[in-house]
């Protein structure tokens, strides 16, 4: 007689078996994913036991069977980090606008550039995250060498456009960049 749950049969299909081993062979899968990968390619084993895969990949037998059972649900959606919760966000994009506004439109009273302490004094918010917003915009007010501001009016509008393609890009999306020389 067997202890714990009954272990779930994994049939693979030629698509599912052939995008495992192109995920697999992939220089860019992350660690995670080549771990419940491999878990999911041994599972699909005849007579595969979750005690047996995990023996021999090195996991525990409740690692294993977390993800034959969100396998078996969901198929390989299933094998994706779902989004954690986390705190809800406390700078509102209007916020994150008006800092962003205020970097290229205005310079600091006695100095030169703006500094994440003098810019944090001046909008409320710590200095991190304006660092956060300065560094996800691409800004370095700093640097002088290589920071030019924008005269352009839709500016904010525009970065945040190209910054959220290389943040949340979509499916099967081609970007191109063209840029002209001075």
């Amino acid at each position: 007689m067997s202890r714990g749950p009954k272990v779930v049969s994994l049939d693979l299909s030629e698509q599912e078996q052939g995008e495992i081993q192109r995920l697999l062979r992939r220089h860019g899968t992350g660690q995670a994913l080549v771990s419940r990968l491999r878990i999911i390619l041994a599972c699909a084993e005849p007579g595969a036991t979750n005690l047996g895969v995990a023996k021999a990949l090195g996991v525990t037998r409740q690692t294993v069977a977390l993800w034959r059972a969100r396998f078996a649900a969901h198929r390989l959606e299933g094998l994706v980090d779902a989004p954690r919760s986390g705190a809800p966000r406390s700078i509102d994009d209007e916020a994150v606008e008006r800092l962003v506004a205020l970097t290229l439109e205005e310079a600091p009273a006695n100095a030169t550039h703006w500094s994440t302490c003098t810019m944090a004094r001046r909008t409320g918010m710590s200095q991190s995250a304006v660092s956060r917003i300065w560094r996800a915009f691409g800004l370095r007010p700093h640097q002088a060498d290589t920071f030019k501001l924008s005269a352009d009016p839709a500016f904010v509008e525009k970065v945040r456009d190209v910054v959220g393609l290389y943040l949340a890009p979509p499916d099967r999306a081609l970007v191109l960049c063209v840029d002209k020389k001075p």
